[in-house]
């Protein structure tokens, strides 16, 4: 998988809560999610991930 694509998932996370039922994924999915783009490429940084799923970082890390 490349940054578009792992940025594309962050997204879909971040909007599953507006359009699935009002049931965000919980954070143990998010951790297991985040084990898989790490297993699919080394390079993946998990943290900044991490941080954009939750609101706390914009897309490449820096302020929203």
């Amino acid at each position: 998988m490349t940054k578009k694509d792992f940025i594309l998932l962050a997204d879909y996370i971040r909007d599953a809560a507006k359009y699935c039922c009002n049931t965000p994924f919980t954070p143990e999915q998010i951790e297991h999610l985040a084990n898989f783009c790490h297993h699919s490429n080394p390079a993946f940084k998990r943290d900044r991930w991490l941080d954009y799923v939750a609101g706390k970082c914009g897309k490449n890390g820096g302020a929203k």
